[in-house]
């Protein structure tokens, strides 16, 4: 997996596709209505980052691919339980999820939010059957339950931050939760899914994920403006239309722009003072802030 770091994206999204098709399909089909908007959401496309920065980081850690699987499903279903949520008239109020119609709009709403509320306990049935000692899962839990609980906060936050004037800090602030916050503990899971990681490596991981979430937030901020919605699969410019608190519109595009420059190489300072092989850490970085979806 990891001899050619440039293709590295494209292994673990065949990876993981192939993960979560085999996992969802173990679960209870008694609904099929539920189970079929739960394939629907989570098996149509999506980036696969955070698998990508768990695998990177259990590899980076000596580890093999198949120790961070229930890691990687764990991330990415609490990351699609999140977007259908996203979507539902109550919060963003979307019609498109990666160039589709969103779960509401093609099963329903109340579908679509049970959908979402069963991809977040699956979650955490997956990661419960990670490898290692008894303990390590338990740290592993509770990694992912707090990043699930800072990303609903950070939800709340940006929320209610539509229509006002906030600050660069406050924005920050609601970036680290609801962004940084599963991207952080993707990296943390990853890297417990290869043994035992002390406080100090821990503690490197998390300030790397942190200047790594404020890129990939601050780049998804500037494609809103200038993406393309056939690429990027979901309507440009929604941000403005909600009235969102974003980088481009406190900062200016252009300043954005060399915002989102000087995160990717603070990203890159961080990811230097971490062991192992960083080659996959690297790639995933870098196709963050150049990436048109």
């Amino acid at each position: 997996m990891i001899s050619d770091p440039q293709s590295f994206l494209t292994t673990v999204q065949t990876r993981i596709q192939s993960q979560l098709n085999h996992f969802l399909e173990k679960q209870n089909r008694v609904a099929p209505r539920l189970h079929a908007a739960m394939i629907y959401s989570v098996l149509n496309g999506g980036k696969r980052i955070r698998p990508a920065l768990a695998y990177a980081a259990c590899c980076a850690c000596g580890g093999e691919p198949d120790m961070a699987d229930a890691a990687a499903i764990a991330v990415e279903l609490i990351h699609c339980y999140s977007l259908v949520h996203d979507d539902l008239p109550c919060m963003d109020d979307d019609d498109l999820r990666r160039g589709m119609p969103t779960c509401h709009k093609r099963f329903s709403e109340d579908v679509a939010l049970l959908a979402g509320d069963t991809l977040q306990a699956l979650a955490f049935a997956s990661l419960s059957t990670a490898g290692g000692d008894a303990e390590r899962r338990l740290q592993m839990l509770h990694i992912l339950a707090s990043a699930a609980r800072d990303m609903a906060i950070g939800q709340t936050l940006d929320l209610e931050a539509e229509q006002q004037s906030i600050d660069l800090e406050r924005l920050e602030t609601i970036h680290r939760h609801k962004t940084g916050a599963l991207i952080r503990a993707s990296l943390a899971l990853g890297a417990l899914s290869a043994g035992p990681v002390n406080a100090d490596l821990l503690a490197r991981f998390e300030h790397f994920g942190d200047r790594l979430g404020l890129a990939f937030q601050v780049h998804d901020d500037i494609l809103d403006v200038i993406g393309d919605t056939d690429i990027l699969g979901k309507a440009v410019g929604s941000d403005q239309r909600l009235g969102k608190a974003t980088y481009p519109q406190l900062l200016g595009l252009e300043a954005a722009c060399a915002l989102s420059a000087q995160l990717h190489q603070q990203s890159l300072a961080a990811l230097a003072e971490l062991p192992g092989t960083t080659g996959p850490l690297t790639a995933v970085t870098d196709y963050l802030i150049s990436r048109d979806r």
